[in-house]
This record gives structure tokens, sequence and C-alpha cells, in this order.
């Protein structure tokens, strides 16, 4: 969700590609759409980007020209293809990869959290010393408000310093619901499935590690949560559980996913990486994905009605009498036009699907174990 710097205005509107809101039914201006995808939706711009350039390694430009705004609250899906620049856009973001032109600005006191594909954990050796500096902020306040209360007792205490500096605890504690952060952290350890607290880290699996990371960044309570496959490692339960999650997470949401049922579930916007632009859509997956497909079918009728003028353009120039030699050449100018315009179809077309057959069956048994086993360290 964002509202576009250039003719776009939607939630996650981009520069160099348009194409939002196809499909929905018409609204007032800065009025949020309706749904679950929309509840923590508000119309604060967060962050943006202006005119964003990347270019990797070979000379390759995986970002032209972006420029778009995020909403607090807005749950935003990132789609494109391998190498579209998904990955790259959501460094740029964390404020991982600061190598691009342009201009990248968030808003003062505004908290980005990044969930990388491979999270480092290296807080500490086991995993609740990962986990608990997301907790520190939260409980440094509850102490604070725990010694301003004392120090309310002291006749010689000003009590209206006291009082201003324990209604500001008061609201961020209510805010995050920092009183029940214990409570918090048990559960999501639990409906993640994570690890034992005392387990070493240096013995987790990937898809452990990966868990404990998810369980570190959610508990800290950022504005603005940048996950890159998060549902990887997770089984159905815990997936189920992240959805509601972020559906009831006040900040906004950019995910990459190959889940569909999770973008489905969870996005109120898809952003659409292709070719270096940015082509925004507000609604979930199933509802782009229809109008991906009315798009592609309106740009192949459009590429249709070019071949037949350029054909008809060709024939006239072909059977053109000496006379109408002047008239000619603009009939030979608008046929290069046509010839530049096709060549952009051509430019932007995505190579065909590669077709791998399905090769033999090498039979109906593919693992068979007996007494299997496996230990990391010395948890079995």
């Amino acid at each position: 969700s964002a509202t576009a710097k250039s003719s776009h205005c939607c939630g996650c509107g981009c520069g160099g590609g348009g194409g939002g809101g196809a499909g929905k039914p018409a609204r007032k201006k800065n009025e949020v759409s309706e749904g679950r995808a929309y509840e923590q939706e508000t119309r604060k711009t967060i962050l943006s980007f202006g005119k964003l350039k990347k270019t990797v390694s070979g000379g390759k430009q995986v970002l032209k020209d972006v420029s778009l705004s995020m909403y607090l609250g807005a749950k935003i899906g990132v789609l494109g293809s391998n190498g579209a620049g998904k990955s790259t856009l959501m460094r740029i973001m964390a404020g991982v990869d600061k190598e691009f032109d342009g201009d990248y600005q968030v808003n003062d006191g505004i908290k980005i959290g990044y969930l990388a594909q491979e999270p480092p954990l290296d807080e500490g050796e086991t995993v609740m010393e990962n986990i608990e500096p997301a907790l520190a902020e939260v409980r440094g306040m509850v102490k604070e408000f725990e010694e301003v209360s004392l120090a309310m007792g002291d006749p010689d205490a000003d009590m209206d310093k006291l009082m201003n500096r324990m209604d500001e605890l008061q609201n961020a504690l209510d805010a995050c619901n920092g009183w029940e952060v214990d409570r918090q952290l048990e559960r999501a350890m639990d409906a993640l499935r994570c690890p034992p607290g005392d387990a070493l880290v240096e013995n987790l699996s990937g898809g452990e590690r990966r868990r404990v990371a998810i369980c570190r960044l959610l508990l800290a309570a950022p504005d603005v949560l940048l996950l890159d496959e998060p549902t990887n490692h997770l089984d159905a339960a815990s997936v189920a559980w992240l959805e509601r999650f972020l559906a009831e997470f006040k900040g906004t949401v950019v995910a990459i996913t190959h889940d569909r049922f999770f973008l489905d579930n969870v996005a109120g916007w898809i952003l659409e990486l292709d070719s270096g632009k940015g082509i925004p859509f507000e609604g979930n997956y199933s509802a782009w994905l229809e109008s991906k497909a009315n798009r592609l079918s309106a740009e192949k009728s459009q590429q249709a009605a070019l071949k037949k003028s350029m054909e008809t353009e060709l024939e006239w120039i072909r059977s053109s009498a000496k006379g109408q030699q002047k008239k000619g050449k603009a009939r030979a100018t608008r046929y290069d036009e046509l010839v530049s315009e096709s060549a952009k179809y051509t430019r932007d077309a995505p190579l065909e699907n590669i077709i791998i057959p399905t090769g033999p069956r090498l039979g109906d048994v593919v693992v068979n174990a007996k007494s299997l086993t496996k230990a990391y360290g010395d948890r079995l």
C-alpha cells in the first residue's frame, strides 16, 4: 500500500508502471478498502522512493526509476520472476544495500525490521540469548514505569513531571501490549515451534534458525516488517498463526513469498516488479492474477492491431507510384514509427517457458528407512 509519485495513486504506486486497483469499486479519495487485509491500514505515508535505480554486477539494471510511497498498516506482497529485483528492493528498504541511485526516505521514528532469506543469529550462544534483545526496549519501559511509581512516593518529587512520564510509558506499553511481554514470548515461541530457549544456536538446523529469527523479529515490534520468504520451513499451523499475527499487526508488512495461499490471505496490495518497473495493484494474489491475465490479453490485442497496421503501411509503400513520392516519404516515416513501437513488445516480451518432459518412473519406493535417528549435538 502506497501512493504513487507518478500518475498513479494507489496502495503501492510505482513510477514506471501502472495498473493499481483494477477491478476494484471506485472509492472516495483517501478511503481505505474493506476487508481483513485493510483493517490496520491508514493513510499516513511512512517511507518513499524517488526515481530509484539499481544496477547489479554485469551491468544489468534491475530497478529503473521506481518511485513509490507506503502507508502505515498496509500489507504488500512483492512479485516478480527470479532476478527481477525483489530481494534487492527489500535490502535497500532495510538499509543493508546503500549502493543505489535515487532517493529513499523514511519518516523520523519509524523502525524497520528485516527478515533475510538466511538470517544471522549472532547475539549469543543460545536461542533465548538471541531472542531477548528484541524485548530489551519493552522490558526497559516496564522497569522505568516501576521506578517512576516508586519515585512518586517521595514528597519532594516533581509530581507533574513524573505523571507526564508515567502517561507516556503507559500509552507506549498499552500500544505494544508490553504488560504481557513474557506471555507474548511464550506464545510466539510455541506458535512458531521454536527450539528450547537453552538450545545452542550452533546445533540448530537451517529451519530452526529461521524460526528463531522470525520470533525475534516479530517480538521486536517494528513499524515495518520486511519479510523475505517468511513461510519457508514453517508447518501449516505456524503459517496460520503468522497470518493471524500479520492481520492484527498495526504496522506495514512487505513480503516476498512463493506461497500463493499466504499472499491471498495476507496481502491487500501486490507490487509486481517486471523489467525494472514497478506495477502496483490493489487486491490479493488471486485478484492480481485475474487482472494480469486481462492486461496481457489487452497487450496481445494491441500487438495484433499494430502488426496489421505495419502490413498495411508496408503494402502501400511498395505499391506507391512515382507521383506520390512526397506522400510516400510520410508513409515511410509512419512505418518506421510502427516498427519502433513494435520493437518495444519484442524487448519486453519474456522468454517462452522451457518445457521439461516428465521422465520415466524409477520405481514406487523413493526412500526406505528403518530405525533412523538424527541428533544436533546432545539433542536427539
